[in-house]
């Protein structure tokens, strides 16, 4: 009885150790250094319409392309867009996916906005920060981009590929436009991103 009592403690046990690993809002540390040396990669074209999402009626303006490091997510399940962009999604790249200069922010998200504070000065320049990260409204152009967005982690490293895009609500009346420059900041300075396709890793993907 009891062989068997310490046989059942360790499959508990096991079974704890991994729900924790594959706990969907587990956070994912990384060794100091850079992640991500490359920058998102946008290429402007003539105004493209694409198909609808809830009504919205979108309007591309330049393909886009990112691999970057998770830095947060935040649901919207209400308010302005909250149906055609239901996930913001913040991300970093260069010394802003480095887990030595992440761990010197406080890092949050909120009102379609996502923050970083620092103590005394900034791990990095703060011109460095904002040509360094984004925040990105994310439209799922099928099921499968938003179940990856869905279940996106801080700290995964991710690859989303699409269209930066002009939005205009089902009545025609008001408009979400996207971002078309990675050093802007406050209003108005989001991606507002229609991703075709994604996926994203705890690692560093190998090409």
């Amino acid at each position: 009885m009891k062989i068997k009592g310490f046989i059942k403690l360790l499959v508990f046990c096991g079974i704890l150790a991994a729900a924790y690993y594959y706990w969907p809002w587990r956070v994912i540390r990384h060794p100091p250094g850079v992640l991500i040396n490359v920058s998102p990669r946008q290429e402007d074209i003539p105004p493209k319409p694409l198909p609808d999402v809830e009504g919205w009626k979108l309007t591309a303006v330049a393909k886009y392309g990112i691999r970057a490091r998770v830095l947060g997510t935040k649901r919207y399940h209400s308010g302005f867009g909250s149906d055609v962009v239901p996930v913001d999604v913040a991300v970093g790249w260069g010394r802003m996916s480095d887990q030595a200069v992440l761990d010197q922010f406080e890092i949050t998200m909120g009102n379609r906005f996502f923050f970083y504070e620092w103590s005394n000065q900034p791990a990095i320049p703060e011109g460095e920060i904002m040509r360094s990260a984004a925040n990105n409204h994310i439209i799922s152009a099928n099921a499968d981009v938003k179940k990856v967005i869905g279940s996106l982690r801080t700290g995964q490293i991710v690859t989303m590929m699409g269209y930066l895009v002009k939005a205009r609500t089902p009545d025609g009346k008001g408009f979400w436009n996207s971002s078309l420059q990675r050093d802007d900041t406050g209003n108005g300075a989001c991606e507002v991103f229609y991703v075709e396709a994604a996926k994203a890793a705890d690692t560093v993907p190998m090409d």
